[in-house]
């Protein structure tokens, strides 16, 4: 059975998700001949309506402050050239050993060196080309073949050596890692300029090209200079040269790209009857918070022409789904700021990154409490009558108990932005995290519940109260809907814990739930409307014109492309021309957003899938096939290349591509249920019964797995394996409808 366009564009979606400091990357050298000239984008050069990016020398001169605190900051050295002040690394042959490889760092006279495994995994010569981020630690980029600089995942510690800094360290000190393995440094995964390059230089360009698999990359300026945030700068600087000249110019955009000019004439005052800071007008818009996001989030690029204040033109915000946050929206994995953010009461108050950040230096604007009391009152809040710890001590900082931090990549301490009220109760009953025990290591949740209740007279609430929703419908229990559609409904909740919600509503799609996502639809929140879009994949291609045709013309162009997608398979109808014309052009999108990730194998997977949608099946083929080439033991790849190649009459090819993908995959259930599936069409019985034994042995959490082989089992008469089969899976999954049906059917049968 084919995966669906959804569940592939999900892991389109997870693929591309940029990790701003992750431990891999690729990324093309720029030598001094194939750079983009200083100040200018090629591609934007070519027309002279669109403004150019001019480069941080022309900012500083009218702008000496702000330059001289960007000077230093994280921004400032996000990457560098490579020498002797920039690399902060040990380079005096020192070495380091790990999985049986010890690599030496070292210098050839004025280069820097490492000897280590390539991706042949013999041990090799390679020079550093640049270093990468700064602090807490500092990782290296290697050129490639291909245009590819990849990130060594042996880093720099750079911390003092008194908070056990100043040594290297692998990224994946637990896991084993040869050359084969998708974690080396060679692989894919570790690739700058497909993982994280938009994030550490001023107007990157990643044009990689399809025909020969290769980068030329090109920047601006190396770091993440002034334009990365404010946008290409050349009209500013003509009107600041014309202002000069003369009082008739423009004054209301004064040329920029982008105006950042919320917090004019924007206070906060502390409100005496609750101790809480309130803004004296509502925050206007979300610009700034979104140009920070895109970077400051979990997030896949769709385009590569950024939009300055337009997220969501090019980007697709991650919701709280499952290994990225747990279920009360606390952070779990690498997911940056803005989808905790999101979820705070402090972003519903009408709070910016820069109302705590100085933009430019990347500081605090104010020292430990301090910076809090801004806006709540000292008096109410920094006192032990709140916190009921000693001044002083760790359980007397706010930050402590209201941004609780988990350490990535090793050493990078990263604090949860969602500024939650701890909740050592939902740790009792659903085994989230809690920044009580978080400091009481050795006491349990009930204990720091008990104490909080004790403290404040009653069970701690909070803002975010969706944690036990979320939680049903990881779970699938029985009143996950219920739980689920009254959290849909709660407009006092956060959008991104709604928008979890919808997504999680669709994975068990009914007619009652219909009007439901129809309303989503047409919410003025983008990120519904995106969620809602993705649900209808589960529906019937003819069911869904009707609902979503609406969404071709989203204002929001990632919104159009998803719609496109989605209405792919139920576009063949009678449409009327304007139709049509709208279906083009978001199709047009679609397409543009695939081929401009064509360097990942999920976006081809897609593209497959578009295509085969579309009934132009050689197009479909040849984008599976390009999937393949990119990753060969990508799952999803050999599944769709061989669903499609069953729609077109050509199983016996598909059985060789399942049987290729187990050549290299042996433990793929997913492969193993497929290959069954094949062989029931071949009336293969034995073999199918093999095959699909094999997919339930090796992921019996799998349901459907176990409900498609009692199936197949009950259709040769052996009833009893089957219903043995169905009442191991209940217990994985009680109270679904359809293992239950299967199971009184056996039943009645005996």
């Amino acid at each position: 059975m084919k995966a669906t366009s959804n569940n592939y564009r999900l892991l389109w979606v997870a693929s591309v998700l940029v990790m701003l400091g992750l431990g891999a990357f690729y990324f093309l050298r720029l030598a001094p001949e194939t750079a983009a000239p200083s100040g200018v984008n090629s591609t934007q050069a070519s027309s002279p309506m669109k403004p150019e990016y001019v480069g941080r020398s022309a900012c500083a001169g009218c702008h000496a402050e702000q330059n001289r605190l960007w000077q230093g900051s994280h921004h400032d050295l996000a990457m560098q050239e490579v020498g002797n002040a920039s690399v902060l690394g040990d380079f005096q042959d020192a070495e380091f050993s790990k999985d049986g490889v010890t690599s030496r760092f070292f210098r050839q006279n004025e280069r820097f060196m490492v000897r280590t495994d390539g991706p042949d995994g013999k041990l090799t010569d390679f020079e550093i080309k640049y270093t990468f981020g700064v602090t807490p630690l500092q990782q290296y980029l290697i050129e490639l073949p291909g245009g590819k600089l990849q990130a060594l995942s042996i880093v720099w510690d750079s911390q003092p050596k008194a908070q056990g800094g100043q040594r290297w360290f692998h990224l994946y000190p637990d896991e084993k890692i040869d050359h084969s393995d998708e974690l080396h440094w060679t692989r894919r995964s570790q690739n700058w300029n497909f993982m994280c390059a938009e994030c550490h230089s001023t107007n990157l360009q990643k044009n990689y090209d399809a025909a020969s698999r290769s980068y030329r990359t090109t920047w601006s300026e190396i770091d993440v200079s002034c334009e990365s945030c404010h946008g290409p700068g050349s009209e500013h600087v003509l009107w600041a040269r014309q202002s000069a000249k003369s009082d008739s110019s423009d004054n209301t955009t004064k040329g920029l790209t982008v105006t950042l000019n919320e917090h004019r004439g924007a206070t906060w005052a502390i409100d005496p009857a609750t101790g809480n800071g309130r803004r004296n007008q509502p925050r206007a818009s979300d610009q700034e918070i979104e140009i920070c996001a895109r970077c400051h989030s979990r997030r896949a690029q769709l385009f590569g022409d950024y939009r300055h204040g337009l997220l969501m033109d090019s980007h697709l915000p991650s919701l709280l789904t499952e290994m990225l946050y747990h279920a009360d929206g606390q952070i779990d994995g690498e997911v940056y700021e803005y989808g905790s953010f999101l979820q705070s009461k402090m972003y519903q108050a009408g709070v910016t990154c820069s109302d705590c950040h100085e933009p430019h230096s990347l500081k605090l604007r104010q020292p430990g409490n301090a910076m809090c009391t801004q806006c709540h009152s000292a008096e109410k809040y920094d006192s032990e009558k709140h916190h009921f710890h000693r001044v002083g001590s760790e359980g007397s900082s706010c930050v402590d108990c209201h941004m609780p931090s988990k350490t990535y990549m090793g050493v990078d301490a990263r604090r949860d932005h969602s500024f939650r009220v701890p909740r050592p109760d939902l740790s009792e009953r659903i085994g989230t995290p809690n920044a009580c025990t978080h400091c009481h290591a050795d006491k349990p949740a009930h204990w720091s519940a008990e104490k909080a209740k004790t403290w404040y007279g009653h069970d701690a609430k909070g803002y975010q109260n969706y944690a036990e929703a979320l939680h049903a419908a990881r779970l699938d229990t029985a009143d996950a809907k219920e739980r689920l559609l009254a959290l849909l409904q709660d407009k006092n909740q956060p959008a991104i814990a709604r928008v979890t919600a919808v997504a999680a509503l669709g994975n068990q799609l009914s007619p009652e739930l219909m009007p439901v996502i129809e309303a989503a639809l047409h919410d003025p929140e983008p990120l519904l409307r995106r969620a809602a879009i993705e649900t209808l994949e589960q529906i019937p291609p003819e069911q869904r014109w009707p609902l979503a045709h609406d969404r071709l013309k989203d204002p929001v162009r990632a919104l159009r492309a998803l719609a496109a997608s989605t209405l792919a398979g139920a576009s063949d109808q009678s449409l009327t021309p304007d139709q049509r014309k709208d279906f083009g052009l978001a199709a047009s999108e679609y397409r543009a957003s695939l081929n401009w990730n064509a360097d990942d194998p999920a976006a081809q997977i897609n593209l497959g899938n578009f295509y085969s949608a579309s009934n132009q099946a050689e197009a479909a083929e040849r984008a599976y096939r390009e999937a393949l080439q990119l990753d060969p033991e990508l799952v999803p790849a050999y599944l769709n290349l061989a669903d499609h190649l069953r729609m077109n009459n050509r199983d016996s090819e598909g059985e060789f591509i399942l049987n290729e993908g187990l050549k290299r995959l042996p433990d793929s259930a997913e492969l193993h249920h497929s290959l069954g599936l094949l062989a029931i069409r071949q009336k293969n019985i034995q073999q199918a019964m093999i095959s699909l034994k094999q997919a339930v042995e090796l992921e019996p959490t799998h349901t459907r797995f176990s409900y498609v082989y009692a199936m197949a089992l009950a259709g040769v008469g052996r009833n009893d394996e089957a219903q043995a089969v169905v009442k191991s899976a209940l217990v994985v999954k009680p109270h679904d409808p359809e293992l239950e049906a299967l199971d009184a059917q056996l039943g009645m049968s005996k």
